[in-house]
């Protein structure tokens, strides 16, 4: 909200901290950037967009920046209900950003614990990651250049990431968006790809020293691990460890959801793509994962369906193209399937995708004459520069048409050559005629190792953070300190000062309330507040006040909190309790 547009950046990147931060909170859901930066400067009913996100708490807020000092505003707002039930404003100096994040953070945290119930805070939920203002600025501008995907600003992203490190040299984010934007060129081939794929792992693993504890850096490493190193299990061991450090890290799931789904394990891939739709339900990335998964799980239209959402929002799509092609010569469409590449642009067909998918359409459809034709010029790209995609369709050729001998000769020279597109290819839909092969079982064990799907061990109840008799001791102090000294009266009591109060931790206190009285805070404190509202309401004395003149009185500091806790205790509004 300053006056320079140009600061949007750190607005932007006060945002995405904030995200990361609540995100590390075991328990806690927090929709991702993408999904939640769509609904930026747009007059959208808070129910629409909490139904879109599928959560039911949103947070809203901005920040404005003058000189040297920032304000920064936030309010939770009851999706459902359309009510603000917390507000805040920060007065701050830059100086102090990362401080003032956690402060942020930690407040939220609080707030919201105290509307749902039970979760552990930690200390801190915001640790600098460089003592540099100038270095953090600069990562933040890489990083929001970086978010516009396209080869250009991906460039300038690079710019600021290095500026960021000739300050601060030990940047560990810094280094892993660097990292991000060297793979992303050299997968779009904007650079050469080794080069691209070798400063990736150089600053990821730099960066890992720095920080163990960065999920965007183990999936990279996943990512160099598959496409680089033909190693299933390196990836897949990379990917479950970013999803264990952060599982509200949307691109760890939809990779662990990409490495079951080869493996031909469809539940696990589905648990992994549901928890990527439920952090990050509009992204395209997502969107697109949704649709390979269906076409993978031999769900073709259904695939179609979801492939062509994310073609009405970016036709330029590449992967989406490729699968959808794929799609179509499962469900018949032959000769859709063979026209499909010439009426897109040109720049974005990939000359092996094409020309495999006509040697596909034409062998498919019973065209002997132009699938001859087809799998010679297929032949002829495979053998030539960058002909890794066309080599791939041989494969599938062969497996598509039942060809067992020419099809498992090409996956020994897959795998002496290391390609990693024997891992992408082998257990496509296309090649279903060579699975009663012996030989498809005994490449499939050794492509995708069965020990790394072990049985997973069911999740341990939570450690009770309170014995038996000490639960009981707080319990009774607790109720006591409530009729006593009635702290529910005070408007601005929290958790943390009741916490303090009964001279436990915030976290205890909040595992009492759940576990010994069967609510959260708000809900343990209103209940108090009502009922003091319905002794006082009654009183002679009192008839003169106004119904939130004496819910005032009660604690409350919101007509509408009021309003809804008590309607949610006695089943009638004020008014008709008051009038019963």
């Amino acid at each position: 909200m300053s006056s320079d547009a140009e600061n949007e950046y750190f607005s932007d990147g006060i945002t995405e901290e904030i995200i990361n931060a609540l995100a590390k909170i075991n328990g806690l859901k927090v929709t991702s950037r993408t999904s939640a930066f769509h609904f930026k400067g747009k007059n959208i009913p808070m129910p629409t967009i909490g139904k879109e996100l599928g959560v039911s708490t949103l947070l809203e807020g901005s920040v404005r920046l003058a000189g040297n000092s920032m304000r920064i505003t936030a309010q939770l707002i009851d999706a459902a209900e359309d009510f603000h039930f917390w507000s805040e404003t920060w007065d701050r100096k830059l100086d102090n950003v990362f401080e003032v994040q956690d402060e942020i953070s930690l407040l939220i945290a609080d707030r919201l614990r105290e509307h749902f119930g039970h979760f552990e805070i930690q200390e801190h939920l915001v640790e600098p990651n460089t003592q540099s203002l100038d270095a953090y600025k600069l990562f933040l501008k890489g990083r929001q250049t970086f978010n516009k995907w396209n080869p250009e600003d991906v460039k300038q992203s690079m710019a600021y990431y290095q500026q960021a490190l000739e300050i601060d040299p030990n940047h560990a984010e810094a280094m892993v968006g660097l990292a991000d934007a060297y793979s992303f060129l050299a997968t779009i081939t904007v650079i050469p790809y080794e080069e691209g794929w070798s400063k990736c792992a150089e600053l990821t693993l730099k960066a890992l020293t720095i920080n163990n504890r960065l999920a965007a850096a183990y999936y990279n490493l996943a990512n160099l691990a598959f496409f680089t190193k033909f190693s299933y299990r390196e990836a897949f061991e990379h990917g479950s460890k970013a999803v264990s450090v952060n599982p509200n890290h949307v691109e760890s799931q939809q990779f662990m959801a990409f490495l079951y789904i080869l493996a031909g394990k469809k539940v696990d891939a589905r648990k992994h793509l549901d928890a990527a739709l439920s952090i990050d339900p509009l992204s395209q990335e997502t969107q697109f994962y949704s649709g390979y998964i269906e076409y993978m799980s031999d769900n073709y239209s259904e695939a179609v369906k979801q492939l062509d959402r994310c073609l009405e929002v970016n036709p330029m799509n590449i992967p989406v193209h490729s699968v959808k092609t794929l799609c179509l010569l499962k469900l018949g469409r032959y000769d859709e399937a063979i026209s499909y590449f010439d009426a897109l642009p040109s720049e974005i067909v990939v000359a092996g995708e094409k020309a495999g998918s006509q040697a596909l359409g034409y062998a498919m459809k019973g065209d002997k004459v132009n699938a001859q034709k087809l799998e010679e010029l297929l032949n002829e790209m495979a053998n030539g520069e960058d002909g890794f995609t066309a080599d791939s369709y041989r494969f599938l050729l062969a497996g598509a048409t039942g060809r067992n001998d020419d099809a498992f000769a090409w996956v020994e020279g897959a795998l002496k050559m290391g390609s990693p597109l024997l891992l992408l290819r082998y257990s496509d839909p296309l090649v279903n005629p060579i699975q009663k092969d012996p030989r498809y079982a005994e490449f499939h064990h050794q492509l995708f190792p069965e020990d790394l799907f072990g049985e997973k061990k069911e999740a341990t109840k939570k450690k009770a953070l309170l014995d038996d008799a000490a639960a009981a001791d707080y319990k009774a102090k607790l109720q006591e300190l409530i009729e006593t000294d009635k702290s529910h009266l005070n408007p601005d009591v929290s958790l943390r000062s009741l916490a303090d109060e009964l001279g436990i931790h915030a976290n205890q206190l909040s595992w009492l309330l759940n576990d010994g009285f069967g609510k959260n805070f708000n809900e343990f404190i209103n209940h108090y507040r009502v009922e003091e509202f319905k002794q006082l309401s009654k009183l002679p004395e009192n008839a003169h006040l106004t119904i939130m003149s004496i819910a005032y009185d009660c604690g409350f500091n919101s007509k509408t909190v009021f309003n809804t806790y008590f309607k949610k205790e006695t089943g009638l509004t004020p008014k008709q309790f008051l009038n019963g």
